[in-house]
């Protein structure tokens, strides 16, 4: 009877130290998904700053090209971040708060062409500003918002 009260303590602790042990995993789970929705966030912000600067810039009557070149510059490196800052895991299922809608994940082909092609109209804005051109440049810069606005459409929950 001993024996079998020690054997039956021994499961319950075993049981005990395993469910402490993968709540531990849950929460660096949690933990990491946290990290990599606030540092998406704080990316796209940067993008939004510099995309606003160049916008506010490309609406003055002569725009400042050096600092449009400069911002689009920074829209530039950023854009080419923006696939490394969905890992997977990183979605609402890891009770993150976080806008990104599971089609990231599951239409991982679509979100990549979406953010290549962020980067190609991000790469020809920042040729064009560095150029000089005002005129063409503001015609990217929308290129740019239309890029932004294809890939928010489908993968992102509305404000």
């Amino acid at each position: 009877m001993m024996l079998r009260n020690a054997r039956r303590s021994s499961v319950l602790v075993l049981a005990a130290c395993a469910s402490v042990a993968l709540s531990g995993v849950a929460l660096a789970q949690g933990d990491a998904a946290e990290k990599a929705v606030s540092a998406r966030q704080a990316g796209f912000k940067q993008i939004g700053a510099s995309f606003k600067a160049i916008n506010d810039e490309l609406k003055r009557g002569k725009p400042d090209m050096a600092a449009v070149a400069a911002a689009a510059g920074r829209l530039q490196g950023h854009a080419a971040q923006v696939p490394t800052w969905f890992p997977r895991g990183s979605g609402v299922e890891s009770g993150a708060k976080t806008a990104a809608r599971a089609e990231v994940w599951s239409d991982a082909a679509g979100f990549a062409d979406a953010a290549a092609n962020l980067r190609a109209q991000t790469d020809r804005l920042a040729a064009l500003a560095k150029a000089g051109d005002p005129a063409a440049t503001r015609k990217q810069a929308a290129q740019v918002g239309a890029a932004c606005k294809t890939c928010h459409t489908k993968y992102r929950e509305a404000d």
